[in-house]
């Protein structure tokens, strides 16, 4: 089972030209095929008067759904090359829309594919790359006296803190990698004299950096 993934750090488009067509790539974070879909539909929406709106999504931690369109383009031309892009990049959790702007000039089948393929590489260099890992949950609970400066040293630990409460005492959620358990138990004795109440609540994806 995976332990890390790479998605697109949010949503943007970017334009290329090549021979006076117009390439516009829309990038997003999606969760499900239905968010993959929408997305797709949006960008319709918003150039009704493009020739072609082509698409790639990879979903799932695994990357294991893939799906790709050409949307009028030859066969292969368009979809197959901006899923390879994804694959390439080790993207999962994206979709990528490319709407086409005819300029008058063909391409021929192997200009269209390395226009698709650039147009979602320039993209993703433009939008950005972040890391999720799969991290167990801690709930730290401490007195409110130690509350503020326990949530700094935590913010700039290797631990990352996923979220906060405060009631009658203070309560932290920590992303802590498997392998680090016993380190971040031994840290945070250290740092609170021991008095940190913890329980494991489970486990999540947290988003962990941007590439």
């Amino acid at each position: 089972m995976a332990d890390r993934y790479l998605t697109v750090a949010g949503t943007g488009v970017h334009e290329i030209e090549i021979r006076r067509s117009r390439f516009l790539c829309a990038l997003a974070p999606v969760a499900s095929e239905d968010a993959a879909r929408a997305v797709i539909a949006a960008r319709k929406k918003a150039d009704p008067a493009a020739r072609h709106h082509c698409h790639a999504f990879v979903l799932g931690a695994d990357g294991r759904a893939q799906r790709s369109s050409d949307d009028g383009e030859p066969a292969g031309t368009a979809g197959t090359p901006m899923l390879e892009v994804l694959r390439r990049r080790e993207l999962t959790d994206t979709v990528a829309v490319v709407t086409r702007y005819f300029g008058g000039v063909l391409l021929g089948a192997g200009g269209l594919i390395r226009a698709y393929g650039q147009a979602v590489s320039e993209a993703v260099d433009v939008v950005g790359v972040r890391e999720y890992r799969r991290l167990r949950l801690v709930e730290v609970v401490v007195d409110y006296d130690r509350a503020g400066r326990l949530e700094n040293d935590i913010r700039s630990s290797p631990y990352l803190l996923h979220a906060t409460r405060f009631e009658d005492v203070a309560h932290f959620d920590v992303g802590v990698a498997p392998d680090q358990g016993d380190t971040f138990h031994a840290w945070l004795a250290d740092l609170t004299g021991g008095e940190a109440i913890t329980a494991e609540t489970g486990e999540t994806w947290l988003p962990t950096s941007r590439l």
